[in-house]
């Protein structure tokens, strides 16, 4: 709980990581979920919209541009988590999902600076 009061979450929608028209799963396709890559960015918005109410997401969803520069900047594809401090400094970077994601590793570097005060 301490982390809600004292720190801010957000997702950043980068891309659709299983487009129709690109590596689209069959738990997608059972699932009826079939979403073309964006071409444009009012596209990739509803993607991000669509994305975050079926995933149930309470945090905010920001949406990467289309020259996609969060991603690019961040090498966010197709999943990463980052905490930074408070003055904005990269203090954990965890390694590109979904093998390299470690949402406990996460969990640790917010602790460590929950402890710095």
């Amino acid at each position: 709980r301490w982390f809600r009061r004292q720190a801010n979450f957000y997702v950043v929608y980068i891309a659709e990581a299983h487009a129709v028209d690109g590596w689209q799963t069959e738990s997608n396709e059972a699932e009826g979920i079939r979403i073309p890559q964006a071409t444009t960015f009012e596209e990739r918005w509803s993607a991000a919209e669509r994305c975050a109410a079926a995933l149930g997401l309470s945090i905010p969803t920001l949406v990467d541009g289309m020259d996609d520069a969060a991603r690019l900047a961040f090498a966010a594809w197709p999943e990463r988590i980052f905490v930074f401090d408070r003055d904005g400094k990269l203090t954990y970077m965890g390694g590109p999902g979904p093998f390299g994601f470690d949402a406990g590793e996460a969990v640790d570097a917010l602790r460590r600076l929950k402890a710095q005060g």
